[in-house]
């Protein structure tokens, strides 16, 4: 499992994502998954350029892409990614012509996993840190990251959004966050993999 994050942009001076994914590497996700950490640049031609070289370096059972938002007070789970609108200057002040991810991809690209259920098992799970559910990553480097992953994996990626430090969470409580939401997705995809192992065997 990759797990990319972004370098600071804007008045993000310390990017409150690299931290969790850092707190989430001390923890780890147990002995039967293997962790990669990314730091992906906010550029958008390295992005077009570094997510399908690690999709096809590791070709992982699921990426989670972890950002910050300065206007999440929660960890947002992100649904979808969109391929339209990114009019914004990256960190090397470009922006893509086309203004979109793919040209010719679909409008709206959703994963595969159920984010409501994360949600719902991580809130159920007393963790002390709110989580949400969101079908806008923002039209930014996190959207276009989220939808380039979506369209390659098919649909095998995640995008969590996390709030700037000390408001409210501190880097232990978003890696403690990160570590209960992605051990639910590889939960939910083994579930949804037996589920077609059994179909298969009953045609």
């Amino acid at each position: 499992n990759s797990q990319p994050r972004f370098e600071p942009f804007g008045e993000h001076t310390v990017n409150a994502s690299w931290v969790a994914v850092q707190e989430l590497k001390k923890l780890g996700l147990g002995s039967n998954v293997d962790l990669h950490v990314y730091e992906v640049p906010v550029e958008y031609q390295k992005v077009q350029s570094l997510v399908p070289s690690l999709w096809k370096q590791y070709h992982p059972r699921l990426v989670v892409h972890v950002g910050v938002s300065g206007m999440a007070t929660t960890v947002t789970l992100e649904k979808c990614g969109r391929n339209h609108g990114y009019k914004g200057l990256d960190n090397s002040s470009f922006c893509p012509d086309s203004q979109c991810c793919i040209v010719g991809g679909p409008d709206c690209i959703n994963s595969v996993i159920d984010m409501e259920s994360v949600c719902k098992r991580v809130t159920a799970s007393g963790l002390g840190v709110a989580v949400s559910v969101s079908k806008d990553a923002g039209r930014y480097l996190c959207d276009f990251t989220y939808y380039t992953s979506l369209y390659l994996s098919h649909g095998r990626s995640a995008f969590v959004h996390v709030p700037p430090l000390g408001k409210p969470y501190s880097g232990e409580d978003l890696g403690r966050a990160l570590q209960a939401i992605i051990r639910e997705m590889l939960e939910l995809l083994d579930q949804a993999e037996e589920k077609i192992h059994c179909q298969q065997h009953i045609h």
